[in-house]
């Protein structure tokens, strides 16, 4: 697959605040074409996807909150935020998923030669998502992976390991908040041009947790397929009937920025 190559500065991606949150109003093809951006220039940059849940527990998460507003780049990973857009008044062009972003960054890398790292999920899981990533791109050079069940000192030998390896994109899988927390807590150490949370997205290519079917996809009602399957995630899906009700209330009282 060739990638669009667009020639977009991020500081002039427009964007859109939803409840004190800065979301970009980006495709697919755009936040890839940054995502090279960030490769080309160099330093340490995060990803940010961010989903209802995110931008609800932003609302009482002051730290959650400057991540995402200082964070290089923030897609809008639900239907949720597409509909909260919508409903401000300044809509995003479409849903940018976590997984599906990850999947291309894999596929980018391995043109590009590039090393990866994964972080995250259960013992094994971050392993088995790199084996089936690997089946799927066979260039994807994954330096290493490691699980997000560490002790402090493990915690801590883990980011001197990947800071040595120097991977070009690390995958962060530990649950919202925390994986947003841990990126720019170890960013400055680490310096991998791209870092973003994804999530529960290693159980999906680990094979462990199936996508749900295109049907509840196309239709955003992915989280109704995810709750069926994992009923742990009702705890998540109780925070969008509080998310809805917060972006009704606030209307278009939210000031929109274009940058």
């Amino acid at each position: 697959m060739h990638f669009i190559e667009l020639r977009l500065s991020v500081n002039a991606v427009p964007s859109v605040v939803i409840l004190g949150c800065r979301v970009h109003r980006v495709t697919m093809e755009q936040a890839l074409a940054i995502a090279q951006q960030f490769l080309t220039h160099g330093g340490a940059h995060q990803i940010v996807t961010a989903d209802a849940s995110a931008l609800a527990i932003a609302q009482q998460d002051r730290q959650l909150r400057d991540i995402i507003n200082h964070a290089d780049l923030v897609v809008p990973d639900s239907r949720g935020v597409v509909w909260a857009a919508r409903r401000v008044g300044c809509p995003v062009p479409e849903r940018v998923p976590g997984v599906d972003l990850m999947e291309r960054l894999c596929e980018l890398a391995s043109q590009l030669g590039l090393g990866v790292y994964l972080h995250g999920a259960a013992p094994g899981v971050a392993q088995a998502a790199a084996a089936n990533l690997a089946k799927a791109y066979p260039a994807l050079n994954v330096v290493g992976t490691s699980h997000g069940y560490l002790s402090l000192d493990e915690e801590s030998a883990v980011v001197e390991q990947i800071a040595q390896l120097r991977p070009a994109m690390l995958f962060v899988a530990l649950g919202i908040p925390r994986q947003e927390k841990w990126i720019s807590t170890h960013q400055p150490r680490i310096q991998a041009p791209i870092a973003v949370g994804v999530g529960g997205s290693f159980d999906c290519f680990s094979g462990q947790v199936r996508r749900a079917p295109e049907w509840f996809q196309k239709h955003g009602l992915e989280w109704a397929y995810r709750l069926a399957c994992n009923p742990r995630k009702a705890r998540k899906v109780a925070m969008l009937p509080g998310f809805v009700l917060k972006v009704i209330a606030r209307g278009q009282r939210q000031p929109l920025q274009g940058a």
